[in-house]
């Protein structure tokens, strides 16, 4: 059944129209692939973590110690730079400030 919605939502709303999600890869691909493989309860799991940390109050930062960036979701858990998707790494969030 989620799988469905999942599908259903790519195909109502493109891909450009779609909100961007902070995560590397998307909530809804994310969800979707966690479904399939681990079932409905992994899947629902899934799309709360997502639906509680694909949003404001996350803080982006470069790790001053390795240079690698870094984001603090609301749940307080870390990102790494793998996990972070590729337009906030390459946005000005991660510039240095004292240039």
């Amino acid at each position: 059944m989620l799988l469905l919605v999942i599908k259903t939502y790519w195909v109502i709303f493109p891909k450009d129209k779609r909100r961007r999600c902070i995560f590397r890869t998307s909530c809804s691909k994310y969800v979707y692939q966690v479904t399939k493989e681990e079932g409905l309860f992994k899947g629902l799991i899934a799309l709360k973590y997502r639906y509680q940390n694909c949003r404001s109050g996350f803080h982006v930062f470069e790790n001053s110690v390795d240079e690698s960036k870094m984001m603090i979701l609301p749940s307080g858990q870390l990102l790494m730079e793998s996990e972070i998707s590729e337009r906030f790494i390459k946005s000005r969030l991660f510039t240095s400030k004292s240039k």
